[in-house]
């Protein structure tokens, strides 16, 4: 499934369907870029056209090496003309939830040197989203960590019940990293 659609900056652009990679609410998807042949995740959320979708607005004003990086994002709709939001974001191959599941199901623990490394990159992932960022997850769970098991990176994503703590100004964020 190919169609040229426009990006938030008004640019064409396209995606490849390939397959669903999970989730419930927007299951993603996995997509090759038209333009440079990046594999990247594809969400698409249906919108309510009363509000304004706050994961986009939250996804946004994230940067951080342990959060999902939001690439760009498009609207497509439906025969019944419903409205869909579709945010593409960095590929990452595995949850959390399926590593777990993979070392149960063979009957192992994981290795202690990744349980280390995973959490304190979970960990580093909250503490950027709730110190800097100002953002509450309210969904952390083993599906909604992803996990890249050459490089072992992590990152949290699904950012649909996240939450505003409290807005960062750009003066407070200067004084964050002082």
């Amino acid at each position: 499934m190919s169609a040229p659609v426009m990006d938030v900056n008004g640019a064409v652009t396209g995606h490849i369907i390939s397959t669903t990679i999970g989730g419930k609410n927007g299951e993603p998807k996995q997509a090759k870029c038209l333009e440079n042949g990046e594999t990247v995740a594809i969400k698409k959320v249906l919108q309510d056209r009363r509000y304004k979708n706050r994961e986009l607005q939250l996804m946004r004003t994230m940067d951080n090496p342990n959060v999902v990086s939001l690439k760009h994002c498009f609207y497509s709709t439906t025969s019944k003309n419903e409205l869909f939001l579709n945010l593409v974001m960095e590929y990452v191959p595995e949850t959390m939830y399926r590593m777990l599941k993979h070392y149960s199901n063979v009957n192992q623990r994981m290795p202690l040197i990744y349980v280390k490394l995973y959490t304190y990159q979970v960990f580093r992932g909250l503490a950027y989203m709730h110190n800097v960022a100002g953002i509450c997850h309210r969904d952390l769970k083993p599906q909604n960590i992803l996990v890249d098991p050459v490089t072992h990176q992590v990152k949290i994503c699904d950012f649909g019940s996240a939450k505003v703590l409290f807005t960062v100004s750009k003066n407070e964020l200067i004084e964050v990293f002082r």
